[in-house]
Parts: C-alpha cells; structure tokens; sequence
C-alpha cells in the first residue's frame, strides 16, 4: 500500500495531539514489572508498537518472547530476563537477528547469567537463565555504544545481591537517554550514584508508584519538521510537553530555533511559532538525541541550510542502515548526504520537485521524516503502515494539520 500526501499551500494552525513517550514507557514497564507494580500503575502509555510488544510479553510470560522488530523490547527483555528467567528463549524479526546484541550479552555474562546464543554469535535469538550467583558486581562497558545496553544493565542493578558499578571506558553517547533511566529508577524508589564515568547503583528494593509518562518528544519533532517548511507566521501547540522532560529528544527545541521556530513553554504545553531563518550553515552534534537527525536533514535540505554532523554512528544499525536510506531518498529532492570518517555532511537542494515517492525501507522514522515534504511538494509514501512501530497516530496527525492524505 501506498499513500499520497497532497502539498498543504495554506499555513499551519491549531493543536495537536501526541503520543506519549516511547523511551519513557518502556523503561517504566520494565521497572514496574521488577516492582512487582500491577500494569495499572503505568498511567498514558504509549500505543506503540514497541510498547504494547513489551506490555504484552511481561504480562503474559511466554516460553518464546518475540519482540518482532522492537530494538530496545529486545535489550530490557534480555537483560530483565537475566534476573528473572529460567531458560526462555527471546527472538525477533529477521532484521532483528541481524542487529549487534554482544556487548550486552558479554556484560550479563561477567554478572552471572546464562546465556546461549541460537545462530549466530553476537546476535539474537538467545536463551537466557538468570543470575543465580553473581560473580562480579562491576562492569566495563564503552560508553559510545547504545545507551540501551547500559540502561538494560542499570534497571536490574538493584535487583542484584551485590548491586552494579558501571565504569563506560569511553565519551558517553546518547547520555540523555541514560539519565532518563536513572530518573525513572529514582522515582521508584531507587538511588544512584553518578561520578566522572563511573554510575553505582546498591542492592535495593524498587517501590511499585503509579507513574505517568509524558508526551513523546521525538514524535514532537516531526510537528517540528512540518512548521519549519510552513510559512512565518504559522503556529502549532503541542500539549503534555514538559520543559523539564528527561527525553534527549527535547534538543530538537533548540536545534529548531536555528531552522526557524519559535518555542514557548507554557502551563498546557509547548506552543510553537515560525519566525524567519537566519541560518545557512549548522554544525549539530547528534550524540544525545540521534533519533532527530533523519528530521532534521529533511528540513534543513529543503530550507537550503548546509549542515555538518556529529555523532550519527548508531543509525547504521538501526531498522535499517538510515544513512544509506537517508542517501538515497534525500537525492530525490536534490539533497546530498556524506561522510567523511565519524563526521557527515548535507548539502542542501538547489531545486524541489514538484512530487516526489519515498521508500520507507521497513523504518518508521524515514516515513515520518519525510511526510513534512508534503508543504512543498506531493509526496508519495510506500508501506506508511511503518509507523505503527512508533507513533500509530501518525498519519491522523497529519491529516489535523490540513494535509490531504489519499491511497496512491
């Protein structure tokens, strides 16, 4: 199936609804499930995919936990598996088997736990026994690679006889994302210790809280996208955004008041407003919050603004390789993306298309990165079923901002 995405002439104006917090949600079940807390307690969980994959496998215990195609279901499950399993076995989608596990495993390993890998060493399926005895209570672990495997390990910490002292041997990647798990552990009732590079979690008792997750600010960033190739003046409020929100992804506030918006925090959300660009070169560091860059490039090649990045190692290994994807669909519009040894480079459009078709390559956030097209051009959409993964709401979204949607 295809969807056709008619250009909006008009600007923007008007509310938006957003899911809530993907990265929030999830890290919430598994901690509430190592509480012992009812499902209950979680209040506007994500309707995700990803989420309702991880709701669904901790409530129902199965001997086979298939994630499908969920990257952090599978790296919490395997580690909240090391402490509570006893032989089951944890599986995925073929692309899934296809991304790197080892660093956890290794890690889970060197604390005590059994695991067993079914095809190919380094990668999924695995069949995990817990933590019988522990062996060790300190870990090395590179900091540069994804923070997932080093939240998985936090979330279990406390649950070991011996506690968890995390030492990341390297610059920390996607450090948002690892206090995000800290801050969520806190408010369960658990304690941490943070110095230099080294993170110390004690043996302790996490406290079954009823918790409510916040707006997602990745799924805002799109909303972003779409303002910033609207005209000046046009606005959108985003409601259940906090200014104060533990998401890495709330970076796209700033990274977008260079791409020409405007955000205001107020007592019912943010409100966002275009303003003229005065920019025509960036250099961003996407470390923190690289689930930003495939909406950014977008915007920033169709504003004509050149961009020097940082830190977007991780998105080769994601649902699919995003900077080949992202190659490839941004040369459609005229775009070029680069790279030269750990850095990559945007050259912007000279001259948009009238339309343009985009593959999505099984990845939700090509088709949601792109869909922002749609102010400037017609834009066709294969397979826009991908962002049930993320953000089920997506395209109803997009129809609130006056943008017709039709099936190519």
């Amino acid at each position: 199936m295809k969807i056709r995405l008619k250009r909006n002439n008009s600007g923007l104006k008007g509310a938006a609804t957003l899911e809530s917090s993907k990265s929030e949600s999830n890290r919430a079940l598994i901690i509430n499930a190592l509480a012992g807390g009812s499902m209950d307690n979680i209040n506007n969980l994500s309707n995700a995919r990803d989420t309702q994959t991880m709701r669904s496998l901790l409530q129902e215990k199965p001997e086979i936990y298939d994630v499908k195609d969920a990257g952090t279901t599978m790296r919490f499950l395997t580690a909240f598996l090391a402490v509570h399993g006893d032989g089951e076995t944890i599986t995925g989608t073929d692309r899934m088997k296809n991304r790197p596990i080892g660093p956890l495993v290794d890690a889970l390993r060197t604390l005590g736990a059994e695991i067993e890998y079914l095809e190919k060493d380094g990668y999924p399926p695995l069949k995990i026994r817990r933590i019988e005895k522990q062996l060790t209570n300190k870990i090395v672990i590179p900091g540069n690679i994804s923070s997932q495997y080093i939240s998985a390990l936090l979330m279990i910490a406390p649950c070991l006889e011996q506690g968890l002292e995390i030492t990341l041997t390297s610059e920390i990647y996607s450090r948002p994302y690892i206090e995000m798990t800290l801050s969520l552990m806190k408010a369960f009732g658990v304690d941490n210790e943070w110095n230099g590079n080294t993170i110390k979690v004690s043996s302790q008792t996490y406290q079954p809280t009823e918790y409510t997750i916040e707006g997602d600010w990745s799924g805002a960033s799109y909303l972003y996208s779409f303002l910033s190739l609207a005209p000046e003046g046009s606005e959108i409020a985003l409601p259940t955004l906090r200014k104060d929100s533990t998401q890495g992804d709330i970076a796209i506030a700033s990274i977008m008041n260079d791409l020409g918006i405007d955000t205001r925090f107020e007592s019912d959300g943010v409100h966002l407003r275009k303003k003229p660009l005065n920019q025509k070169k960036l250099s961003i560091d996407f470390r923190g919050c690289p689930d930003l860059a495939q909406t950014v490039m977008v915007s920033a090649a169709v504003l004509g603004v050149e961009l020097e990045m940082t830190g977007l190692e991780s998105l080769k290994i994601k649902e699919t390789d995003r900077i080949a994807a992202m190659q490839n669909e941004l040369s459609k519009i005229g775009a070029t993306l680069t790279e030269n040894e750990n850095t990559w480079h945007l050259l912007p459009t000279n001259q948009l298309p009238d339309s343009v078709m985009i593959e999505t390559y099984e990845d939700h956030r090509m088709a949601m990165a792109f869909a922002p097209l749609s102010m400037k051009m017609n834009v066709t959409i294969e397979d826009p079923s991908v962002v049930e993964k993320s953000y089920p709401g997506y395209w109803s979204e997009v129809k609130q901002l006056s943008i017709e949607i039709e099936e190519a």
